[in-house]
């Protein structure tokens, strides 16, 4: 449910787009992401407090570059161009972009000519993030500069009467050292929002538009022990009680003694768990699948067939729920926008297009944080809210190549060495992520005075805030040397252990 207090973020494709978003809503103030095109009467229609257009790869000059309807600067909103967008208010309104300007990557100082709204309380001079090709080199007339580099003498332009702003840096990124605090002039001041948009506005609104839904139905809720399905069977047996179906999936994929574990947590939150062994049904249908896609799709078809099933020994259900995230659907589609599609997730793209069940997804426009600031309203523990994300498809992404019997207990033994060492160390919690990843090769070494001829394990771990980007964990070498001995030592049919070190982007978190 959409606040009525909120700010527009229009896609141009840039792979920041999500991170405006994300930081307006630090900011206590709802965002949201639409395409480029989003129709204005759609705009004039939702009453945003704000319009925000991304920045993006695209020059403004090429056939075919996303545009924006000039009738958005006759609204009366406030709008901020970022990079792309300051371009494209230049190009709309009389402005000259040079296409041939010389490229600019990385940190500049921004010299603050006027600091009485965008840039209010921001001294003089700060540190922005630049990252763009065509620089504007004439403001549209009516527009004033309030800021510039020694590259970009024309790097922040407005039209205070008409509310219009532009900058050629990003202020989303931490490298813009007082990012945030233009944003929150432009949200608070600019824009006059109130704030307010928190976890307990989430769950409040959440919980009635569930209740309005659903009424005397039942819910399936795919459960799988982390964050964001537990999360969302707490809210859901909040809203509907007894209407809520619990099922959890062993698809065999799981890691060393998950599926006990979580059957016992969800009966201490008073949560009874239709337990399903369907192992034997997900390796079947694997077995001898090497692509990465193909293994998602498999896993996610399958996945509601044996719901669909397990679903018809209950009456009146009629509703799936889902804890689809911001990221998941950003990656898996481009429908928000010119952002270009990544990988098919688990709980997105995997589902058949004729499902038995309408969809129930209340945290598919939040960030993986915000689920945790929910979850924490709720009443879960540090435990449950701390544990670090698990990919719908599970092991199966992290057996690079075909999943098997001996490939699944090899990983399972290195995986829960890397966790114990992990947590020994008091590390877990310092992390967003980290997990073993079994390759498809085998290595020489010498085991026992004798020559060996086994698998290598990689280990991953990453710090992150949404898991949109991630940065390699830089593990103690003494912590990382009890790790690799350990599984040498302990996992049988695994020689050889190495460290993945690198970030999000240009990599993904996962593997496959």
């Amino acid at each position: 449910m959409r606040p009525s207090e909120f700010i527009l973020v229009l896609d141009f494709g840039s792979q920041y787009t999500q991170l405006i978003a994300r930081r307006i809503r630090e900011l206590g103030v709802y965002s949201e992401v639409q395409p480029f095109n989003f129709p204005i009467d759609e705009i004039v229609r939702s009453k945003p407090k704000g319009i925000i257009l991304s920045g993006g790869p695209a020059s403004v000059y090429e056939n075919g570059s996303p545009q924006v309807d000039v009738k958005l600067f006759e609204l009366g909103i406030p709008v901020l161009g970022i990079c792309y967008g300051l371009q494209l208010i230049a190009y709309n309104l009389g402005g000259e972009v040079d296409r041939f300007a010389k490229r600019e990557y990385g940190k500049a100082i921004l010299k603050i000519e006027k600091d009485d709204d965008l840039f209010y309380g921001l001294g003089s001079n700060t540190v922005v993030w630049m990252s763009h090709g065509d620089a504007l080199v004439k403001a549209p007339d009516g527009f004033e500069v309030i800021g510039q580099t020694e590259n970009s003498p024309i790097c922040a332009i407005r039209k205070k009467d008409k509310k219009i702003y532009g900058v050629q840096f990003h202020p989303e990124v931490a490298h813009t050292e007082k990012g945030i605090d233009m944003l929150k002039n432009f949200v608070y001041k600019i824009c006059e929002c109130h704030g307010g948009w928190n976890a307990e506005f989430f769950i409040e609104n959440t919980i009635k538009e569930i209740k309005d839904t659903v009424k005397d139905k039942k819910v399936i809720c795919a459960v799988s022990g982390g964050v964001d399905s537990t999360v969302l069977a707490i809210l859901l047996n909040k809203a509907i009680g007894k209407n809520l179906i619990a099922i959890y999936i062993d698809n065999g994929l799981m890691r060393k003694n998950e599926s006990i574990e979580v059957i016992e947590m969800f009966k201490k939150l008073g949560i009874n768990v239709h337990y399903v062994g369907a192992g034997e049904i997900f390796l079947e249908r694997l077995h001898g699948v090497v692509e990465p896609e193909m293994k998602r799709k498999i896993i996610g078809h399958t996945f509601v067939e044996v719901f669909e099933r397990e679903a018809e020994k209950f009456v009146d259900v009629e509703f799936l729920a889902q804890g689809t995230l911001y990221p998941d659907v950003i990656e898996s589609t481009s429908y928000r926008g010119p952002s270009s599609k990544i990988k098919t997730h688990h709980n997105v793209g995997g589902l058949p297009e004729k499902m038995k069940f309408k969809l129930i997804e209340p945290f598919r426009e939040l960030f993986k944080d915000e689920v945790r600031r929910v979850g924490k309203s709720l009443g879960l523990d540090d435990e449950i809210l701390n544990r670090h994300p698990f990919p719908g498809p599970g092991l199966a992404v992290r057996i690079i190549g075909e999943i098997t019997h001996e490939k699944l207990e090899i990983l399972r033994s290195a995986d829960e060495i890397l966790i114990e060492e992990i947590k020994k160390a008091n590390l877990y919690d310092k992390m967003w992520q980290a997990f073993a990843v079994l390759l498809p090769v085998r290595s020489v070494g010498v085991m026992g005075d004798e020559r060996s001829y086994e698998y290598v394990i990689a280990l991953r771990a990453v710090t992150s805030q949404d898991g949109m980007t991630a940065d390699w964990v830089r593990l103690p070498y003494d912590v990382l040397e009890r790790i690799s001995s350990r599984i040498v030592n302990e996992v049988r049919g695994v020689n050889r252990v190495v460290y993945d070190i690198t970030t999000k982007p240009p990599a993904t978190i996962e593997w496959e």
